[in-house]
């Protein structure tokens, strides 16, 4: 698609027909012609006989008779030479809806597959590039008004080698766009009348490559960062009509730098957004910006007395022993990994802080969840040290080993809620089992990376080197990457601090920071997802999934459950 329009093939088409149904009416002359780089290639033309009438007015319109085609081969007898003709060329038609509705179905009819070609359609071209200069975007208006070599005459090929000349003259127009591939044609029709049209010149060095964009403004503030798999095309799309986003309008109007950061693969583009969103906060970037909302489920083994707090930061100090689950994405999640726990755990509930030489006074009352038999209560003086230190034993080995017991309980109350057909309660435990699967699920994940340590991954022809789980360099096989080796400019120096890692945690040193959660969750989504045909070049640690199994829980509908 980012072939030079240059090295482009086009087969210009044009029927004329018995009528205006491709579904109904038949076709009755095929004219066609092929151009690269200008150069007409060939042409082909023909008149079918159609095997249906040939109404008057189309006569009078075509000057095609019923005598003229009664010798000529029927559509069927052709048309393994007219797609031969075409090839796999770029067709380009006036109204190409029309041409090539009658053309797939004359193959459709005849149990041949209809064509995939792409297809330019210089009436949507015309609108976009000259539609201020004529009344109208008939193709008879264009010929006269631009003075184009050829004039229609509702001949096919007439009409073809008109619509030839249209083209090319509205490749020099488009030119003037930055157009200079088939993918900038293509999409050049959706621009439509984009009031923010003129900046498009800002992407006219963008590259056919994944990589990294940033909008700035006049005095090289940064507006936005995003990433792509195809930096030109992406950054083009935002002059798009189909582009609704509310701010994008307002956002074009302040943007007077365009800059790039191209990647060797889309994964390390991911990566590179996600630090340079995380640490310059863009006005208007949203996505990524959320990871100050993480918290962490901490079980707080620093106490005599051990319970499940949610925190917004890991604990520092004696605190730093606890058990932690997170980053988690909120505080609702958060909640309800913790509900699930204490719904089938008896860990205590109460907030009172109790030290070794903590002793219950004689009139502590019992709290409301020890009376209902579904917690302990130690600040009342009735909990057994021993059996509360089983429990918390238990949920330590749930969180960091095996968590098949704990669901297994979580599985036992749902069931049996729902066989009570108390569907609503049974359906709280099923969203608190589903956020604890989730949560624990992408913990193993973070937690299998960070204890691999020095990783080097092949995929394909690009080298990727992780250390603790967090990326610190991409490079294509035959050399080391240099992302902005070929790029420069004010707003790419201030930012290339930026896109160096931080520094990987190792995983005895305590939980997973915050800012580098996503990062490592991408890693390991990209790990995952190329499985197949990844190659591990070198690995100072253990890569391996995980061998306990986290139930993944579908969200049913209780009564199914039961």
């Amino acid at each position: 698609m980012g072939v030079p329009l240059c090295d482009v093939t086009f087969c210009v088409i044009d029927f004329e027909t018995t009528g205006g149904s491709a579904d109904d009416d038949r076709i009755t002359e095929v004219g066609a012609v092929k151009y690269r780089g200008g150069e007409c290639l060939g042409t082909f033309q023909t008149l079918v006989n159609p095997g249906v009438a040939i109404p008057p007015y189309i006569t009078m319109l075509t000057g095609i008779t019923e005598a003229m085609v009664f010798p000529a081969p029927r559509i069927e007898s052709i048309l393994g030479t007219l797609t031969h003709f075409i090839g796999d060329s770029v067709i380009v038609a006036h109204n190409s809806r029309f041409d090539m509705g009658f053309l797939n179905a004359a193959l459709i009819r005849d149990d041949r597959d209809p064509l995939t070609n792409k297809v330019v359609d210089t009436v949507p071209l015309a609108r976009r590039l000259v539609g201020s200069e004529v009344p109208d975007c008939k193709l008879g208006t264009l010929a006269s008004r631009l003075r184009l070599p050829h004039q229609p005459s509702h001949r096919a090929l007439d009409d073809a080698l008109t619509t030839a000349d249209l083209l090319h003259f509205l490749l020099e127009r488009a030119a003037g766009y930055g157009v200079l591939g088939l993918d900038d044609l293509i999409g050049l029709p959706r621009l439509d009348t984009h009031p923010q049209a003129a900046k498009l010149r800002l992407t006219e060095d963008l590259p056919r490559a994944p990589g990294v964009y940033i909008f700035s403004d006049v005095n090289g503030r940064i507006l936005y960062v995003g990433k792509a798999t195809n930096l030109r095309q992406r950054v083009r799309s935002y002059f798009s009509t189909g582009e609704s986003r509310r701010k994008v309008g307002s956002m074009l109007r302040v943007v007077h730098r365009v800059d790039h950061i191209e990647t060797p693969d889309p994964v390390t583009a991911e990566i590179l957004e996600m630090r340079l969103i995380q640490r310059l906060l863009p006005q208007y970037n949203r996505a990524g910006t959320t990871s100050n909302k993480y918290c962490y489920v901490r079980l707080t083994l620093d106490e005599e007395w051990p319970r499940l707090v949610i925190t917004k930061n890991p604990g520092t100090g004696r605190a730093a022993n606890g058990l932690h689950i997170g980053p988690l994405t909120s505080r609702t999640q958060a909640r309800l990994v913790v509900e699930a726990i204490e719904s089938v755990v008896p860990l205590r509930r109460c907030t009172v802080r109790m030290g070794r030489t903590y002793s219950a006074p004689a009139d502590a009352p019992v709290c409301s969840a020890a009376q209902l038999g579904v917690a302990m209560c130690p600040c009342s003086g009735t909990a057994d040290p021993a059996k509360y230190a089983d429990v918390v034993r238990f949920i330590a080995s749930a969180l960091t080993e095996d968590p098949s017991a704990l669901f297994d309980l979580l599985n036992e109350k749902m069931h049996s809620l729902s066989l009570a057909q108390r569907y609503e309660e049974a359906a709280n435990v099923r969203d608190r089992m589903h956020a604890l699967s989730q949560a624990l699920h992408r913990q193993r994940r973070c937690d299998q990376l960070r204890m691999a340590g020095h990783v080097v991954i092949g995929h394909g022809e690009v080298i990727h080197e992780l250390h603790n789980g967090v990326l610190i360099g991409t490079r294509f096989a035959e050399h080391i990457f240099t992302p902005l080796a070929e790029t420069s400019g004010p707003v790419l120096s201030a930012i290339e601090p930026l896109l160096h890692p931080s520094d990987p945690m190792d995983p005895d040193s305590g939980p997973l920071t915050r800012d580098l959660h996503d990062e490592l969750m991408c890693v390991s989504r990209f790990i995952e997802s190329h499985a197949d045909s990844l190659t591990i070049l070198e690995c100072s640690g253990v890569l391996a999934s995980s061998t306990v199994r986290i139930p993944e829980l579908a969200r049913q509908p209780l009564r199914h459950v039961a």
